[in-house]
């Protein structure tokens, strides 16, 4: 079974910074894309940024392009979320994805964190 655990929310004013962590279990790490989606109060859930495997590819929604940075690194099997000059607007709670192989014999699944609570706020 893959398991994803975010961690480094926190309460931060408008302007600051915090780093999240996604570390992983249950499937090879090095294979797969990571993504952190976030889902504000009455709002649907939606993708900030992914990273490719080997290549580092990345993504970055509009709303937080210049502003956050993803990085992995696959001897720690996590994958973070640099977050700077944080807005009020990015408050959520944020989760990883990643759609991974746990075993041969099945399809990729969708495997989520239990997320991590983010509030900007002065």
């Amino acid at each position: 079974e893959a398991q994803l655990v975010e961690s480094g929310g926190g309460l931060v004013q408008p302007g600051g910074s915090l780093k999240l962590s996604c570390a992983t279990s249950g499937f090879t790490f090095d294979d797969y894309a990571i993504a952190w989606f976030r889902q504000a109060p009455g709002k649907e859930r939606e993708r900030v940024s992914c990273i490719s495997t080997a290549e580092g590819t990345t993504y970055y929604a509009d709303s937080v392009k210049g502003r956050f940075t993803i990085s992995r690194d696959n001897a720690k099997r996590t994958v973070y979320l640099q977050m700077n000059s944080l807005k009020p607007e990015d408050t959520a709670v944020y989760y990883c994805h990643g759609t991974v192989k746990t075993t041969t014999f099945l399809p990729p699944s969708n495997y989520w964190g239990q997320g991590t609570q983010v509030t900007v706020s002065s």
